[in-house]
């Protein structure tokens, strides 16, 4: 599967990237944590890419840190600035609230 990524979520305390947002051939949306996609990267299971400027695409590979830390980045294309740490942050995940419940008294609550 290929996933365009279209926004990130950093690390507070750090440049590094903590998860992903995506879109699939489909239009369908999603967000992966960072070492989730590091795996499906590693075990090709699917590939990322960033589109920028439009037209532009650059595929986002996993790189390693001179302490063995494993994060994700794009190829080097030349462009500054860096393509992940470019992109706007992903909306904050709003999880769907239930409808609200309907309050019907009990019997032994009625009113005479």
């Amino acid at each position: 599967m290929k996933y365009r990524v279209t926004c990130k979520v950093k690390y507070e305390e750090h440049e590094r990237i903590s998860e992903i947002g995506c879109v699939d051939q489909s239009g369908t949306q999603r967000r992966f944590k960072e070492d989730e996609a590091i795996n499906l990267i590693e075990t090709r299971e699917a590939e990322f890419y960033v589109d920028r400027p439009e037209g532009h695409t650059v595929r986002v590979i996993v790189a390693v840190s001179p302490q063995g830390h494993k994060f994700l980045k794009t190829e080097a294309d030349g462009e500054k600035p860096n393509n992940l740490l470019s992109l706007p942050t992903c909306k904050a995940h709003v999880a769907p609230q239930p409808p609200p419940r309907a309050v019907v008294p009990a019997h032994s609550h009625a009113v005479c």
